[in-house]
């Protein structure tokens, strides 16, 4: 059968990449044609369209680039004529996601949504345009089926997490190698800085990050690369020999790191997977972050303090990202009761995303479903 899915960024295109892993091995005769990255493509993805160009952060921001998002759109509606899949799956990426899910409807294409776009977190009307326009939904978080079932009346099938199966297939890294072939300290222990993947997030959030440094001279603080950004965008921020960078290997970082500063998103619930106590931090341009001050309902901003319903680790946010409450809140995590605190709820915070298997049991229900449709 004939699958298109589009992912619209770094987090998306991993979960995808495994999805298309597992789609291949439930229907051997998979034609899968995407929207996503590198890892999309490796997994046996003809890949249309990188995420790299999509990847535009915040209202303004987006607002600044509305041309090329619509010559996206058009071209996207285009590609998928051409291609006529079985069906459309959506992983995240909403603002684009649900206008071509409106679009495919309209033209009796069957949708599919694997990750849903974080309603629960803003713009909840959106729920209006899902139940008009998306035909199943396999969501990732377990607070999300009682969101969409018994707040909105719309099913959905809770699959687990997919970066449990992602940290569980994972090689082991020799920290020793990984040190000596990445020119990083070979004793110091690592502090890990995730300042995300998007030009905008990191050039505001990385100069904070680094503002601390000299106050953990005993350190060594690694820089995690983003595969979308050349490595001469970094070079700016290596003046340091107290800081290491070593691109696209955010995953070998954390399983080395002693403690971690993590940019809001998905890199939360990574750090927290990995037991890396961490501190979250999150700023953005001015008027981006009053708009977003103004729709955005929630108690917390981060994964790991959304599913266990409490604050388990700290986010700085906005005006109170700076170096002294940074310096503050990374002290706490490297010693005393703050750090064995935060180990305790990611263990319990692991229990509840539901073990592994969330990659194959979506490719599975999805495949079925199609048969069925076909019967």
């Amino acid at each position: 059968m004939k699958y298109y899915i589009i992912a619209g960024e770094a987090s998306g295109d991993l979960h995808g990449s495994n999805l298309i892993k597992a789609l291949r091995k439930k229907d051997t005769e998979a034609n899968i044609r995407c929207w996503g990255g590198d890892l999309m493509e490796e997994a046996g993805g003809t890949l249309v369209k990188h995420y790299k160009d999509m990847a535009f952060m915040g209202f303004l921001e987006v607002v600044c680039n509305l041309n090329t998002i619509f010559k996206s759109i058009k071209f996207c509606k285009e590609d998928i004529t051409a291609f006529g899949p079985d069906v459309i799956i959506f992983i995240d990426y909403s603002g684009f996601n649900l206008r071509i899910a409106k679009w495919a409807k309209e033209n009796k294409i069957r949708t599919n949504y694997y990750i849903s776009p974080q309603i629960w977190a803003s713009r909840e009307g959106r729920i209006e345009k899902i139940k008009r326009d998306i035909d199943a939904m396999y969501v990732i978080l377990p607070f999300e089926k009682e969101f969409y079932e018994q707040k909105h009346g719309f099913p959905v099938e809770f699959v687990g997490h997919p970066l449990i199966d992602a940290i569980a297939h994972r090689r082991q890294v020799d920290d020793i190698k990984f040190r000596k072939v990445n020119g990083l300290d070979p004793n110091k222990p690592i502090i890990a800085l995730l300042p995300g993947s998007r030009k905008q997030e990191v050039e505001k959030m990385l100069s904070v990050m680094l503002s601390v440094t000299g106050s953990f001279p005993e350190y060594q603080f690694v820089i995690a690369g983003a595969p979308s950004l050349d490595q001469d965008f970094y070079q700016p921020f290596l003046k340091s020999p107290q800081v290491g960078f070593v691109t696209n290997k955010t995953y070998d970082i954390l399983s080395l790191s002693y403690a971690a500063l993590v940019t809001s998103g998905t890199a939360t619930l990574e750090a927290a997977l990995f037991k890396v106590p961490q501190v979250v931090c999150y700023k953005a341009n001015w008027v981006s972050y009053h708009i977003a001050r103004r729709i955005i309902t929630l108690k917390f901003i981060s994964l790991v303090n959304l599913i266990m319903n409490k604050e388990v680790v700290k986010e700085l946010i906005q005006d109170d990202l700076n170096r002294k409450n940074l310096t503050t809140e990374l002290t706490k995590i490297l010693e005393g009761s703050k750090r064995k605190e935060q180990f305790e709820a990611y263990y319990e915070l692991e229990k509840k995303l539901g073990g592994k298997g969330a990659s194959g049991l979506t490719a599975q229900k999805i495949v079925q479903s199609l048969v069925k449709q076909k019967e």
